[in-house]
């Protein structure tokens, strides 16, 4: 009954971290953040806000949900480590999860209150997404118990391994552009996809256009890298499911990632197809950072098996 009531906490924390990093992104492409003026966590130094105006109403949403979410990822992150603290992982990731969302709300609070660089507040939505793959992890560990979802102990070689590493630390880089091309304003500085504007120089010729070529550059770039590791699970991983179908999942995710990307720029910034950007390289990052955990995990119990890794 205790474990059960765990999972149903763990899960309803995961989906609220979701909406967190939606939250944070619907206040940048809203252009919200400075719905409650400087102050903060007030409201114009108010507790109950005077002048009501959809953008204070979104900026202070945001808050009370992402205070909301701090209270509770504490508690799992306790909760978890007296429940199954046993297992290797489950203080790392209580820890991580926990500190990672409380610096995204202290940056937050800065931006407000002293306000900050671009290159700083794009720092904003890869810090959440940090908490949210760790609260993830955090679930499924918790799933784990019972055997009802089991991360295997999986024989994974080098190449395999290199893929799920690089992948994962190259695509906080993508994050990271992707919510710099948010902060500068540039979304639309380019008006063609996928090049920047038709019948014109292949380089861009101003910075915001720099910026938004080099995020559609970085994005084609692991569009790439994941189909070629997708290949390479096809190829050698037939036999251990959670990564043959965990690449193929991630091919898709990246590829509506790419998608959605282009019809940013089609429809001219509407803000569902940007929220839905948002949500694809989310839980494209919780699937990359489960691989990792995977990797950490993976054991050659013999030479054969050793063999067998090497050359994959």
């Amino acid at each position: 009954m205790l474990h059960r009531m765990l999972k149903w906490f763990a899960v309803l924390t995961t989906i609220g971290m979701l909406f967190v990093l939606l939250g944070g992104a619907l206040v940048t492409k809203t252009d919200s953040g400075a719905g409650c003026g400087d102050s903060w966590p007030l409201c114009h130094g108010e507790l109950i806000p005077s002048d009501i105006t959809p953008e204070l109403v979104i900026e202070l949403s945001h808050r009370v949900v992402s205070g909301l979410m701090g209270i509770m990822v504490l508690v799992l992150s306790v909760w978890a480590y007296k429940a199954i603290g046993y297992i290797r992982e489950v203080k790392f990731l209580a820890y991580l999860s926990f500190s990672f969302l409380l610096l995204q709300a202290l940056i937050g609070a800065a931006a407000v209150v002293w306000s900050q660089s671009d290159a700083v507040l794009a720092l904003h939505f890869g810090i959440s997404l940090i908490s949210f793959a760790s609260v993830l992890l955090l679930t499924l560990l918790i799933f784990e118990v019972d055997k009802k979802f089991e991360a295997d102990y999986l024989v994974i070689g080098k190449k395999m391994k290199f893929h799920i590493f690089g992948i994962t630390i190259y695509s906080y880089f993508v994050v990271y552009s992707g919510a710099l091309v948010r902060h500068k304003g540039a979304s639309l500085a380019c008006p063609d996809w996928p090049m920047c504007k038709s019948g014109q120089s292949f380089l861009p010729s101003q910075s915001h256009e720099w910026v938004q070529m080099g995020h559609r550059f970085a994005a084609g770039l692991i569009f790439i890298w994941i189909l070629i590791a997708t290949i390479h699970a096809i190829k050698n991983y037939k036999n251990q499911r959670v990564l043959f179908y965990g690449w193929i999942l991630a091919l898709l995710l990246v590829s509506l990632q790419v998608i959605s990307g282009a019809m940013i720029i089609f429809t001219k910034l509407n803000l569902y197809v940007a929220l839905a950007h948002a949500v694809f390289i989310s839980c494209l990052f919780g699937l990359l950072s489960y691989f990792i955990l995977l990797a950490t995990r993976s054991k050659i119990s013999n030479s054969k098996q050793s063999n067998s890794a090497t050359q994959m």
